[in-house]
């Protein structure tokens, strides 16, 4: 036997993939693998923007790789079934695969570990593909993991992350591996309408765009809603059609305090895998328990069906949930409102606005999106669990002349100026010029309050405005 196969997950390119390097070294033959997992759709994690933005880069890696001599082998089913198989019918002796987080990919590993050793087969894991510092490489001295970022970025920082590498130049695949017809973006209802484009392709060359006129500005401009100045690289960190330790070595060649807040992001990104790996529950359960008895039933549903349809009255959250409808995607500031707003002022279950994003989200990953839910409820790792984000107040500060709000509410299109974020204020023609944009479905004193109480505080809760 002389062959390996690569099981590609998250992790979809040909730069910067040990996974690969390994595989193919000595000059090996190697079986470029992707199974369509039917694990995850079973747990409804397949949905059509996820799938068409991976359509696009399957697709786009069986190209790179046909440049290179190479083609993708794409097969559907379980994955310790299909992985066996193919190894079988290439003759080979080793599968190398990235290293996850979840408790899924965990169990999904050990599986394939066992099956393989049964058959005189190996499995190699491989750590820092899908993030800078492998989960569990740093732990404080009283846990197995950081439960507050600011430690955790400290010792993240001084670690010098490993040399990026580069494509390799040709492949050769075993004959005998049949596969599957790859599929296309256009196999999937319910897309949307503004979706990006996925692929290795697509990504270097936002990279290169990024790099070249983005990246100086972030650390000043990061949370300008109408400027649109983030980077727009998750849904390729999520595919891994980007590697997160080539972005920490190119930002820090570029320099300067736009390139030190954008690698700070890419840290995050690996606090919540280390967080998850370590307490998996967290994705399903409070990490931080506050004893919260969110509202249930018909209300609170209501109020929820208004936040997703971006019909709450408060323009700003109204935005950013059209905008995640749109795009499946959204700017990292929307986020975080849209979630104070749902749980902190609804008092609505992180739970349900979470499994929302999940739906829609392009970069829907399961650690960062729980966990930074969490964050914002106040039962994950936020040392402030109480804060709660004004949305006219944040309106006000990061989208200060409206033109966020504009581009996305178009009832309020003809309202000048700030004064979009507070339309219940207008009066005369200006009020009938709205149409039918609806009232605030709550006022925003009074769900402080039902959040105060629910929370049972004797101490003081934080809010944006003060």
């Amino acid at each position: 036997m002389n062959a390996s196969v690569v099981l590609f997950t998250a992790d979809l390119r040909l730069h910067d993939h040990p996974p690969l390097r390994a595989a193919s070294a000595g000059g090996r033959q190697v079986v470029p693998l992707f199974v369509r997992d039917r694990g995850v759709a079973d747990a409804g994690f397949a949905v059509p923007n996820r799938l068409a933005f991976l359509a696009d880069c399957l697709r786009d890696l069986d190209a790179g790789l046909r440049e290179r001599g190479g083609r993708l082998v794409l097969r559907s089913g379980e994955v310790v079934e299909e992985v066996c198989r193919v190894a079988a019918a290439a003759d080979a002796d080793e599968v190398h695969l990235a290293a996850d987080v979840s408790a899924y990919a965990h169990l999904r590993e050990e599986r394939l570990r066992r099956a393989l050793e049964a058959d005189g087969r190996r499995l190699h894991v491989h750590d820092t593909v899908t993030t800078v510092v492998a989960p569990g490489a740093l732990t404080p001295a009283s846990s197995d993991h950081f439960a507050v970022f600011t430690p955790y970025f400290r010792r993240w920082w001084a670690q010098r992350p490993r040399d990026p590498l580069g494509p390799p130049r040709s492949l050769s695949v075993p004959d005998g591996v049949g596969s599957e017809g790859l599929p296309s973006r256009d196999a999937w209802p319910g897309v949307s309408a503004g979706l990006a484009a996925g692929g290795e392709a697509a990504a270097r060359k936002r990279l290169a765009s990024w790099l070249r006129s983005g990246l100086g500005a972030y650390e000043e401009r990061h949370d300008d809603l109408a400027g649109d100045a983030t980077s727009r690289l998750s849904p390729h960190l999520h595919f891994g059609t980007l590697s997160p330790v080539e972005l920490v070595h190119r930002a820090r060649r570029a320099g300067g305090p736009g390139a030190e807040a954008f690698v700070r992001q890419l840290a995050w990104r690996d606090f919540h895998r280390q967080v998850l790996a370590a307490r998996p529950a967290a994705a399903a359960a409070d990490y931080r328990t506050r004893h919260d008895h969110w509202r249930s039933g018909r209300s609170a549903e209501e109020d929820a069906e208004a936040w997703r349809e971006g019909r709450t009255g408060y323009p700003v959250i109204d935005a950013a949930m059209r905008q995640l409808r749109h795009e499946g995607w959204m700017h990292n500031r929307g986020r975080l409102l849209a979630a104070s707003f749902l749980t902190k002022t609804l008092y609505v279950d992180w739970r349900v606005g979470a499994r929302h994003f999940l739906d829609l989200l392009v970069d829907g990953d399961l650690a960062n999106n729980q966990l930074n839910w969490q964050w914002v409820a106040g039962t994950g790792t936020d040392t402030r669990p109480n804060r709660v984000l004004n949305p006219v107040a944040q309106g006000r500060r990061h989208d200060p002349e409206g033109a966020y709000v504009r581009r996305w509410v178009p009832e309020l299109a003809g309202v000048p100026g700030a004064a979009v974020h507070e339309p219940w204020k207008l009066r005369g023609a200006d009020l009938a010029g709205i149409g039918a944009y609806p009232d605030p479905i709550v006022d925003l004193a009074d769900g402080l309050a039902r959040f105060r109480r629910a929370r049972s505080q004797n101490r003081h809760v934080a809010t944006d405005k003060e």
